[in-house]
């Protein structure tokens, strides 16, 4: 008789100091494929330990790091790209199998975790001052850029190669160090990061990775000796981080949640806005905080819209990510489905009109698994309509103009993005000219942009002054010093080098 042979999970390390770590906590939850419920790994919490020992580390390495040439610094980056580049399908299948998006959503995650890398390459020439000549007779002036100092990114579960790159490449290239806390919920694509990390020849404590929860979150924004922190998360959480964390004296960036509206004119291009919202709102299975999770319809658009949004929604093939067939994955827990479903519920007593119910199959493909949903007769005083869902739920209000949409997107408590989908420049201009929210897509989808410009939300989508990545990257992690200089040897031409010999 065979004997079945058992391998027990194994037990994720921190990197501190240049070298792998184990953590001293004994305390550890399990990494779970949420598709098939199998245990990728253990996760240990560390603690105040761990942390002081991390920022030790980077502090330590400070003065080293920032001496590196700016040049050779985006050379480091530039091999950074290129063996990221080299890993990209084994990053895309870790972000499938711990977080549980298609293989097609990790794939363009992991290719824009890399345009992230490749932007910061930029740095000798983004990182530059200003100087202005004769200010005064004979006097200059010249800004400077020169790092924060320690730098710290606390990240979510939805983009666990991305949001990481929002970050660390822009810090570590201005010649900060850096300590990463991924979500304990999917720890594991940053251990390949860091093992590319680890071998870039970087000075020990450049970088420095640490796995934890949400005390381990909260200690970070209470350490004197980190300068500069960056959350992104719930709203509700990014408010009380970035007011705690500016106890502290940090500089800090905290990207929270979104209500996303999508609009369309009547004169929209019918097929290709549904192509659009379909990806918007189902792609990751909803939980991207630039999701569109609202439609506005003006006029006759509900008409056009509504049977092909539901078909075209209908025919999505639901199911573990890996299988590159599946259209929609699973959500990243159970509890996450659970609360998903909560949310239908309530949505239906409230009174709006499940047309398409995604709670159908629950049982039979499991807890984490919630199909495509869209709620018709959805009104923006529903809750349905003001809070954050997360998850694959889609919201349609029918308004009779363009004045009425932009009043939707408006009262919303949340700017992160919004998107319109008209042939008209008039509905264009008015609408990006009126509309509050700080990413806007014209016939896009989803209006995230790309590495070079920033990830502007606005009112309770972000607490900050300065956004992640593009030139507001480089602004949050240097520090201006400007110099105000004149000489009085050589101003009259007599100083000593100046004399014919």
């Amino acid at each position: 008789m065979a004997t079945a042979l058992t391998t027990t999970p194994r037990l994720l390390e921190n990197y501190i100091g240049g070298r792998w770590t184990p953590a001293a906590s004994r305390e550890r939850i399990d990494v779970e494929n949420p598709a098939t419920g199998e245990v990728l790994a253990r996760v240990p919490l560390s603690g105040a330990d761990e942390l002081d020992a991390a920022v030790k580390a980077a502090r330590e390495a400070l003065p080293a790091w920032r001496a590196v040439s700016v040049l050779e610094r985006a050379r480091r980056l530039f091999a950074l790209r290129e063996a990221l580049s080299q890993r990209h399908e084994e990053l895309a299948r870790s972000v499938t199998a711990e977080m549980g998006k298609t293989l097609v959503d990790a794939r363009a995650e992991v290719a824009r975790a890399i345009e992230m890398v490749e932007c910061a390459c930029a740095v000798p020439t983004t990182m530059q001052g200003r100087i202005l000549e004769d200010v005064s007779r004979n006097v200059d002036c010249e800004t400077v850029r020169q790092p924060v100092g320690v730098c710290a990114a606390i990240v979510p579960f939805n983009f666990p190669a991305m949001v990481p790159m929002w970050f660390l490449p822009f810090a570590i290239a201005c010649g900060n160090t850096f300590v990463l806390k991924p979500s304990e919920q999917v720890p594991i694509t940053q251990q390949i990061v860091f093992e590319v990390l680890d071998g870039l020849g970087l000075p020990p404590g450049v970088v420095n990775l640490l796995n934890g929860g949400r005390r381990l979150g909260e200690a970070m924004l209470d350490h004197s000796g980190i300068d500069a922190i960056s959350f992104v998360g719930s709203a509700s959480v990014a408010r009380l981080v970035y007011e705690r964390a500016a106890r502290t004296g940090k500089r800090v960036q905290a990207l929270g949640g979104a209500k996303n509206h999508i609009v369309v004119m009547p004169d929209a291009a019918i097929d290709e806005a549904v192509a659009g919202i379909i990806g918007s709102a189902f792609g990751a299975a909803g939980q991207r905080c630039m999701a569109g999770s609202v439609v506005v319809t003006v006029a006759g658009a509900h008409e056009r819209l509504m049977a092909k949004l539901i078909t075209a929604a209908e025919q999505l093939r639901i199911g573990d990510g890996m299988q590159e067939s599946t259209d929609v994955g699973p959500l990243v827990s159970e509890a996450a489905g659970e609360r998903i479903c909560s949310w239908i519920e309530r949505a239906a007593a409230g009174g709006a009109r499940v047309v398409l119910d995604g709670r159908e199959g629950v049982a039979a493909r499991g807890a984490s698994f919630v199909g495509p949903t869209i709620l018709d007769g959805v009104t923006p005083e529903m809750e349905v309509a003001q809070e954050e869902i997360f998850g694959p739920v889609l919201g349609v209000i029918a308004v009779a103009t363009l004045d009425d949409a932009i009043a939707v997107v408006n009262a919303s408590r949340f700017g992160n993005g919004t998107s319109i989908f008209t042939e008209s420049g008039a509905a264009v201009r008015r609408y990006r000219h009126d509309v509050q929210a700080g990413m806007i897509g014209v016939n896009i989808g989803v209006a995230a942009p790309v590495a070079c410009f920033p990830f502007s939300g606005w009112k309770d989508s972000f607490f900050g002054d300065l956004h992640a990545h593009g030139g507001d990257a480089i602004d949050f992690f240097t520090r201006k010093k400007t110099v105000t200089s004149r000489y009085f040897s050589g101003a009259d031409g007599s100083g000593p080098y100046f004399v014919e010999r």
